[in-house]
């Protein structure tokens, strides 16, 4: 199948790359963030989640980010959403996007939201509902959809099932997330098509890969291939998963937008202003940076990056957050 002409890219910087933080993120921060991600150009942005602040002390005060950011006209600003509570704190904060989440397994339900696939699926009942009564739009997610820390290798089959599910409720996108960055092209490819057969087009399917093992580019070139055109990624390479061990960062968005221009390939986004995002947030937070293209695009003995139009980004001073 031929590659996209066009990509959206959905940049989770602001939420997957912060909730593993185990402290309050200032509103400010969070903010100046989601603004800065909204002038790059992303055209998708998760703002945060809605969930109990003992849980993901990260995430507070997500109402008041999204009442104080800019939004732009045609961006998704979304929200994750566990239930109905977050749902309605959703709504009273004027989110017009909102994702809700599922394991693919068992074990890994239990560690995350601390129930059961089916139990969470009867949480999402409501939240449908009032989504479709409020003019709200629904994505779906799907975590350990290749790999579990708990559970081992995952059946495609099983996570095309859930999939279907989401879709089929009204949902119209559904990430799929390898949570621990453990999957392959081949998997990955299975895993897509695993999810058309059951009734799910590509089309509909985003694509959420971690970069434990290395994988995550060449993943969503195969996902590509495969014919999804939604992808999603962090700035700095940040992000990871509070209940899974060992699971690094998401895919730096400097690394998927270099190799999607590099293919050709339209996203919309501003590639050294997401460098520049990235070594700001990663310097603030005091965090690695994970992604090569940043390095080098903010090397000054990298040349090359001149001599083909783009500028030398200058690494930001350090602030405490």
């Amino acid at each position: 199948m031929a590659l996209p002409t066009n990509v959206k890219i959905v940049d989770l910087t602001a939420r997957d790359g912060l909730e593993g933080l185990k402290r309050l993120i200032p509103v400010d921060f969070r903010v100046d963030l989601i603004n800065r991600l909204s002038d790059a150009g992303f055209p998708a942005i998760e703002v945060g989640e809605f969930v109990s602040p003992k849980v993901i002390p990260a995430m507070q005060h997500t109402d008041q980010v999204n009442r104080r950011i800019v939004q732009k006209p045609g961006v998704e600003y979304s929200a994750l959403v566990p239930n109905m509570r977050g749902f309605q704190d959703a709504l009273a904060a004027g989110v017009h996007y909102i994702t809700i989440f599922a394991s693919a397994t068992e074990a890994f339900s239990q560690a995350n939201i601390n129930c059961t696939i089916e139990q969470s699926f009867e949480r999402f009942a409501p939240v449908m509902a009032g989504a479709k009564e409020h003019g709200m739009k629904v994505r779906g997610a799907l975590s350990c959809v290749v790999g579990c820390p708990f559970e081992g290798e995952v059946d495609p089959k099983k996570v095309a099932q859930l999939a279907a599910r989401l879709y089929r409720m009204g949902c119209y996108e559904i990430a799929l997330g390898d949570s621990i960055g453990v999957g392959t092209p081949k998997s990955i490819k299975a895993l897509i098509n695993a999810c058309v057969e059951a009734g799910v087009p590509a089309s509909a399917q985003t694509a959420h890969f971690h970069n434990t093992c290395g994988m995550a580019l060449a993943n969503c070139y195969a996902a590509m291939e495969s014919g999804v055109s939604a992808l999603e990624s962090a700035c700095g390479g940040l992000g990871g998963c509070p209940n899974a061990p060992g699971a690094t960062g998401n895919l730096a968005s400097e690394e998927l937008l270099y190799m999607l221009h590099g293919l050709g390939i339209d996203t919309g986004v501003n590639l050294e202003k997401a460098v520049a995002i990235g070594q700001w947030v990663t310097k603030s937070l005091n965090h690695r940076l994970d992604s090569k293209v940043n390095e080098s695009m903010t090397n000054p003995h990298m040349t090359y990056f001149r001599k083909v139009g783009y500028r030398i980004v200058e690494a930001p001073v350090a602030s405490a957050v």
